[in-house]
């Protein structure tokens, strides 16, 4: 099973967390757990942090059904609940195609 298969199915099978961090940010951008879980669907690892300094961790994109674009840094699925870090609207000034980080 590759990584993204293992955070899919956790996040289907509701065995997953959301950081303090997270879940602040997830009131003050409006972000749903049903967008979460729509984004993560169908996404695609942008960015992998195999070495992050509080566990393995990687950044996700995907689109939520009314097209909203989500980027989600959680932890790898070897923990008993994938850990949500962090989500965000990728802002398109900083992001082409919301996938590759534009250079400054």
């Amino acid at each position: 099973m590759s990584l993204l298969d293992g955070i899919r199915t956790k996040i289907e099978n509701w065995q997953f967390e959301l950081s303090r961090h997270a879940a602040n940010q997830s009131i003050i951008r409006h972000i749903t757990i049903q967008e979460v879980r729509e984004a993560i669907e169908n996404c695609e690892m942008l960015e992998d942090y195999p070495e992050d300094k509080y566990g393995p961790s990687c950044l996700i994109f995907g689109f939520t059904k009314s097209n909203r674009p989500l980027h989600i840094q959680c932890s790898y699925p070897s923990r008993s609940l994938i850990k949500i870090i962090t989500l965000y609207e990728p802002n398109p000034s900083k992001w082409i195609d919301f996938k590759i980080r534009r250079k400054n």
